[in-house]
């Protein structure tokens, strides 16, 4: 895994409360806390997006019967390669 390093400045009520997470033991150091962060923002991010689309696909009207073809073409679709 490629690392970068990347510098920000934090108020020191917000840096305090960074070295307390650390320092309680749930994390190995700041950048570990950071990272773990970012990853569960990730997460947030995309199960946004996927009520998102279910909501899309339930206000798209009546639903249609998926036959092997119907599927086929919907996963290229989803795949990026859609004819």
């Amino acid at each position: 895994m490629s690392t970068n390093t990347m510098s920000f400045a934090l108020p020191e009520a917000l840096r305090s409360y960074v070295d307390q997470r650390v320092r309680s033991g749930a994390y190995g150091n700041t950048s570990e806390y950071l990272r773990e962060l970012i990853r569960k923002d990730q997460e947030d991010q995309a199960k946004k997006r996927l009520r998102e689309l279910i909501e899309e696909g339930l206000e798209s009207g009546k639903g249609r019967l998926v036959t092997p073809k119907v599927a086929a073409e919907l996963k290229e679709r989803a795949l990026g390669r859609s004819r």
